[in-house]
């Protein structure tokens, strides 16, 4: 074998003839840059979504490479604000090719800027002088100093997608990642989606992951049997790099030569940690019949212990229609949350695995009906950012009162006091305005924790029904105290004049 190094990256593919899995995605991509050669196509960008390790941007630079073309890459461990993304795409993708030769009019520069759900902050644009002036700054230096972080990235992204005269492939994990948690997030996503093409990747197939452990094999001179590449592909989730990881680790200890009895001793001694996004891992876990399944799967989704019982929490009551069914998982999510303190109170308890395992049954347990063949988890609405029912009037006053962060109030607290007033909950009561008067809410914020919509006939009837009650509390609070101070003021009025009066006698 030769000297030690990175496999998955001795190994990337750098022509197309080389890729494995997801033909028709890349099609797709190869007929968008074709489309590029005879000019601008209607749409000047791509995104492609799928879990990691499918070979995303590899499919865009074997391609890319293919044709001749230039890339500039951008990737989550470069900074990424507005300047740096002016730096080294904006400027090469509003102009010729950075390399442009004349008598090679038509090629390209491919900007491919990868995990661009992990852009942080929100769409508000950076002025232009403070652009320059970090541009100024950073010619000579990696260091940011005038902008920090992501700040403006987004909205420079935007602008290069608007005005880019070079192919822009944008590449992420989780789509949702991209518009963000903010109650405006449709808003980001509809002025993306109107400057890209989406395209989603798939994992590999078990057929690609044969192909590429066979050719990775052969080019380093390990022999196999046909058994030992079945079992790596058996324990694989589609995944090409772990693939390609996995085969640089067992072959490590191996001399020139491994088995099948090899590669089980492997995957025995290390369990995988699978990273599945969460809306196709929660429509898995809602279809799995047996516990064990469930277990794996909640493991896998890519979501913490205390997020996936969130997620799993939301998602039951619109999933399963049964009403038996929603309690049964109601009392499994109950057992899962006090199974998850286990890893603040207990050292012996504190483990991811222990408290996601809980988690990954909730949704098993209830699964007693037939489901439609697809189905459509949705996005807890309490844990995004500025919603109606996570209004930051809410949790700053939650804040203000509990002394507690706001993102504990945020997930802890406000799925409680939500579940208290929903009215699709069976605690829930609407009318019940005890707790949010105590609280000091307004009407408006006790309709968000009701999850009502503020347009709704019937809501503005219940504002106006908190205000009364509100209005009469404060008075009946008042009465008292009013009472009290006219007592003292008419003792403090006698007073004086008995203090005058003259004794006779």
């Amino acid at each position: 074998m030769s000297g030690v190094s990175d496999w998955t990256e001795r190994h990337r593919p750098t022509s197309e003839s080389h890729l494995e899995g997801n033909e028709t995605q890349r099609q797709k991509i190869r007929k968008w840059l074709d489309d590029w050669k005879n000019g601008v196509p209607k749409n000047k960008a791509i995104l492609l979504v799928g879990p990691p390790g499918v070979g995303k941007t590899t499919v865009a630079r074997a391609i890319a490479h293919d044709m001749g073309w230039s890339v500039i890459e951008l990737n989550a461990s470069d900074a990424r604000n507005a300047a740096s993304i002016r730096k080294a795409a904006t400027k090469g993708a509003t102009h010729r090719s950075l390399f442009f030769n004349p008598e090679e009019n038509d090629k390209k520069t491919l900007i491919l800027i990868d995990e661009v759900d992990h852009l942080s902050g929100g769409l508000r644009s950076v002025s232009e002088s403070r652009i320059n002036d970090a541009i100024k700054v950073n010619l000579d230096s990696n260091d940011s100093v005038q902008l920090k972080g992501d700040t403006g990235g987004k909205a420079e992204l935007l602008k290069l997608l608007a005005e880019t005269k070079q192919p822009v492939i944008l590449a992420c994990n989780e789509i949702m990642g991209l518009w963000g948690k903010s109650s405006n997030w449709r808003s980001t996503r509809d002025r993306f989606q109107r400057l890209v093409t989406t395209i989603n990747f798939d994992r590999a197939s078990k057929d690609a992951l044969r192909n590429i452990a066979r050719r990775v094999l052969k080019s380093e001179n390990v022999e196999y049997d046909t058994p030992a590449v079945e079992a790596l592909v058996t324990n694989n989730p589609g995944d090409l790099r772990a693939l390609v990881r996995d085969l640089q680790v067992i072959c490590a200890s191996a001399k020139n030569s491994i088995d099948e009895s090899i590669v089980q001793e492997y995957v025995e001694s290390s369990e995988r940690d699978v990273s599945v996004e969460v809306f196709p891992g929660l429509a898995k876990l809602y279809k799995s019949k047996k516990s064990e399944d469930a277990i794996k799967l909640g493991i896998s989704i890519d979501k913490s212990p205390s997020e996936l019982l969130n997620w799993i929490h939301w998602n039951n009551p619109s999933i399963f229609t049964n009403k038996k069914a929603i309690d049964r998982g109601n009392k499994a999510l109950c057992q899962s949350s006090k199974m998850l303190m286990a890893m603040y109170e207990n050292t012996a308890h504190r483990s991811w695995y222990w408290s996601s395992q809980i988690s990954g049954l909730a949704a098993s347990v209830v699964n007693q009906q037939d489901l439609p063949e697809k189905l459509f988890p949705s996005y807890p609405n309490f844990l995004r950012r500025g919603t109606s029912q996570g209004r930051s009037t809410i949790i700053n006053r939650l804040t203000e009162i509990t002394g507690a962060s706001k993102s504990s109030v945020r997930e802890e607290l406000l799925p409680l006091l939500i579940s208290l007033h929903s009215e699709t909950s069976e605690v829930g009561n609407i009318d019940d305005f005890g707790i949010s008067i105590d609280l000091g809410l307004t009407g408006d914020e006790h309709a968000a924790l009701c999850g009502l919509p503020k347009t709704r006939k019937s809501t503005k009837e219940l504002i106006a029904r908190y205000n009364l009650i509100e209005a009469e509390r404060k008075e009946s609070i008042a009465k008292p105290v009013v009472k009290e101070l006219q007592d003292v003021e008419v003792k403090q009025e006698e007073a004086p004049k008995n203090s005058g009066q003259r004794t006779l006698f």
